[in-house]
């Protein structure tokens, strides 16, 4: 089929009406605009910066957007070229996840999810060439052996017992949580477990949530779809400020703040003793709950793994786990560790979502089968060691490639962030959207900071980098690309 030679600049696109965040109006009607057919295969979309001037809005919002859709193979971005609509784009129709092509097309297959980029600098994923999968299907087959009929009939809304033993006993040992068995509440992950204890709170009244400011935005979308509202925090190079999520607190009569103390996402502070004990200090003043997100915590390379903040308070910090970090997002499986008046509330939620509220129980038997003949500890402790490498030759190429670039985070986790305020990139300097829209046209996956703010700067110079599922020989190649992005926006 022919590329599209309609004049790029005359493609109107405008904002799904509604609430949501700009950018993820500007994505949704994207993508209707192809399952409508309207914007054909090979159609050119307009320049991020014409279209921004035309509808009124930041650059960084339209480029953010394409660079999003680039990812997941909607759009294609090619150096010297416009960004256009892929040959055959994976586009939802109307939210029932099927596909639906331009005109006169077959409708692109949806068994096989969309491919990462060659290059994989984009935070949040682990090592998926890693994942464990000889011990998890020998556990599973184990753990199916071994069922008892019991086992095998309805699930109890806060999941298998023998599962939630594995967990807590793990997590006793491993993040020096406190509390009993049936403290732990099974879930399909962190994201599950936040929606359930947001609904939870809301339903005993409370109305708004302190955020970290940036932070992950699904965990902030999720409570916000339970009724509360988030308000944001700064965050600085020791965490989130006691004082400012005070005032916040008083301002808006906030008693419940969710945190990711052990390693901030995505500035990679660890929150300091002195901070936490001000924080838990302000739970119990406020009678109110702290949501721990512990994402990945497991994995800390200076040092042994900060310990939850859970364990100094279990009546006033929630903790929330999964294995999407460790393991891979695939598996599903997440955690909770509730206080003891929070524990019916929260059942009471999950109760509600039907018989079937967590992961599968054949799952869940597995996971207490992996985790106890310490197939789970292994595999952390050779992730650690692979990371940790990484980690290493990753801030050596960085220094050799952009020798202005200012890297920050502590050492732990699987993401860095990158200043390019002190690379000469241009006469203008860099915006890190303009990197991101260079890096996807090279197949590199990059992300910018204000994807995870609540309210996006103008500009940005910062980057989050990840490194947990980047090939380590193909590392040197990546951030040779990445300087050749930062290269090409700066002189655009």
């Amino acid at each position: 089929m022919a590329t599209d030679q309609t004049n790029s600049a005359d493609v109107l696109i405008a904002p799904v009406p509604g609430p949501g965040a700009l950018r993820h109006r500007l994505e949704e009607a994207i993508l209707g605009d192809i399952a409508s057919g309207r914007l054909a295969p090979g159609t050119a979309l307009p320049p991020s910066r014409t279209l921004a001037d035309a509808l009124g809005i930041s650059r960084w919002v339209v480029t953010e957007a394409y660079g999003h859709l680039v990812g997941k193979g909607v759009l294609e971005a090619r150096t010297g070229s416009a960004t256009r609509v892929a040959a055959v784009a994976p586009v939802a129709d109307g939210g029932a996840g099927r596909a639906t092509a331009g005109p006169g097309r077959a409708s692109p297959r949806l068994e096989r999810a969309p491919e990462r980029a060659t290059h994989d600098l984009a935070p949040g994923v682990p090592d998926l060439r890693h994942v464990p999968r000889d011990a998890w299907l020998r556990a599973a087959r184990e753990a199916l052996a071994e069922a008892t009929n019991q086992d095998l009939g309805a699930q109890p809304p806060a999941g298998h017992p023998a599962a939630r033993a594995a967990v807590a006993t793990h997590l006793r040992r491993s993040r020096i949580v406190s509390g009993p068995d049936d403290a732990v509440v099974l879930t399909r992950g962190a994201a599950d477990g936040m929606s359930r204890i947001a609904a939870a709170l809301a339903a005993a009244g409370h109305t708004h949530l302190l955020v970290e400011d940036p932070s992950w935005a699904a965990l902030r979308d999720v409570a916000a779809a339970a009724g509360l509202t988030p308000v944001p925090v700064p965050v600085n190079d020791a965490g989130i400020s006691p004082a400012r999520l005070r005032a916040e607190a008083a301002r808006t009569g906030a008693r419940a703040a969710l945190l990711t103390p052990a390693h901030q996402f995505p500035l990679g502070a660890a929150l300091p003793d002195e901070r936490r004990a001000v924080l838990l200090d302000w739970a119990r003043e406020v009678d109110g709950l702290l949501i721990e997100d512990d994402y990945d915590a497991e994995f800390r390379y200076d040092r042994r793994p900060v310990p939850a903040l859970q364990g100094l308070d279990p009546d006033r910090v929630l903790l929330l786990g999964s294995t999407s970090k460790t393991l891979a997002p695939a598996f599903g499986i997440g955690w909770m560790v509730v206080p003891q008046r929070w524990r019916a509330p929260v059942l009471d939620v999950s109760v509600r979502r039907g018989p079937a509220p967590g992961p599968a129980t054949l799952d869940q038997l597995t996971l207490a089968r992996f985790v106890g003949d310490g197939a789970y500890a292994r595999y952390l402790r050779a992730a650690r060691t692979r990371y940790a490498r990484r980690r290493a030759a990753l801030l050596d190429a960085l220094d050799r490639e952009l020798p202005g670039a200012r890297i920050g985070g502590i050492a732990a986790g699987m993401h860095v962030t990158v200043d390019l305020a002190g690379v000469r990139a241009g006469a203008d300097g860099v915006d890190a959207a303009d990197v991101v829209r260079e890096g996807a046209a090279r197949d590199v996956a990059l992300v910018d900071v204000r994807r995870y703010q609540a309210a996006p700067s103008a500009r940005s110079t910062v980057l989050v980098v990840g490194y947990g599922n980047l090939a380590d020989a193909r590392l040197p190649e990546a951030i040779r690309s990445l300087r050749a992005a930062v290269e090409a926006a700066g002189a655009g």
